[in-house]
């Protein structure tokens, strides 16, 4: 039986994944605020998730494990337009430390990098890999349009340790009603996103 490694930023990325799984195990695994083992097509899957960006990505996987191969997964933003919500990209991703959040944003990535996405964690995840001497692949679901601009500057809204702040974050939408119809889009996009990425993992060989 092989082990793969399934690193995440966020619980919710994983949502279609464990909807097409068999029995959930919660895994003891220090560092890593999210952590599940599953049994999938004969294999071990351990989805890790621990916040976004890389500093994130190394307290989860300070300790080197045992694995067959570590794969990157969860959203990520277009930078191509040609990518809709739902998109899966698995080529043609960087890196950045903050979220981007405008289409002007995004559109200078594009032509600073000539990427497809943006992510927060591939980078740092692709690094471990090569220090554990194993092989890594990103397979990411777009969540907002190269064209979109996100309802909020989601980097304020962040807690000390990095992570997201719901709690913030809904503040936020309520001291300012007008954004809740982008949030509720981005939502929709995510719970997309989400679904497209455990359909491509149910029909993919590894």
């Amino acid at each position: 039986m092989r082990t793969w490694l399934v690193v995440a930023a966020e619980e919710r990325e994983f949502s279609g994944i464990l909807a097409r799984c068999g029995p959930v195990r919660t895994l003891p695994w220090p560092g890593a605020a999210f952590a599940r083992e599953v049994e999938w097509k004969g294999d071990r899957w351990w989805l890790i998730a621990n916040g976004p960006g890389p500093k994130l990505v190394r307290d989860a996987l300070g300790e080197r494990r045992d694995v067959h191969g570590i794969i990157s997964t969860g959203f990520c933003g277009a930078l191509d337009p040609a990518l809709a919500p739902g998109s899966i990209v698995q080529t043609g991703i960087v890196s950045w430390p903050r979220v981007a959040i405008t289409a002007l944003e995004k559109r200078s990535l594009r032509e600073l990098t000539g990427a497809a996405a943006v992510d927060m964690e591939f980078e740092q995840v692709g690094a471990i890999a090569r220090e554990w001497g194993v092989p890594v692949r990103a397979i990411r679901a777009v969540s907002d349009a190269a064209a979109e601009d996100l309802p909020l500057d989601f980097n304020r809204y962040r807690d000390k340790n990095g992570r997201f702040s719901r709690g913030r974050i809904a503040f936020a939408a309520l001291t300012r009603p007008w954004v809740i119809p982008g949030l509720l889009h981005l939502e929709r996009n995510c719970r997309l996103a989400a679904d497209q990425l455990g359909e491509f993992f149910a029909d993919s060989e590894f």
